[in-house]
């Protein structure tokens, strides 16, 4: 089995930073690709960022240049640093992991317990 644990959430005043981490652990496993999703009271859940093992990135817009998504591809933790937050930023944000338990089999789906982030204006 495969847990994503997230930490680093909060409360924190607009045009504040955080820094999400999420740390990927059980056995026989290869993550592909990492990343972040939020969900906001009454919207559905919506992607942040990604980041392929390769390093590629895929960023909402909503979200460009101000919040960064990092990974340490030995330690399979992905971190998101959260600069200059808005209000309509604040949501549950989910860890998610995309991986294969054996090479060349199927892609699995996971996703953390998640983490509140609330920022006020």
């Amino acid at each position: 089995q495969v847990q994503l644990v997230e930490s680093g959430g909060g409360l924190v005043q607009a045009g504040g930073s955080l820094r999400l981490s999420c740390a990927a652990s059980g056995s026989s496993f290869t993550i592909n690709t990492m990343g972040w999703y939020r969900q906001a009271p009454g919207k559905q859940r919506e992607l942040v960022a990604t980041m392929t093992r390769g390093g590629v990135t895929n960023y909402a817009d909503s979200v460009k240049g101000r919040l960064t998504i990092s990974r340490d591809i030995v330690k399979n933790i992905v971190y998101l640093q959260m600069n200059s937050l808005k209000p309509e930023d604040t949501a549950v944000y989910y860890c998610n992991a995309e991986l294969r338990r054996i090479p060349g089999g199927p892609l699995y789906m996971y996703f953390g317990q998640g983490t509140q982030v609330t920022v006020s204006s």
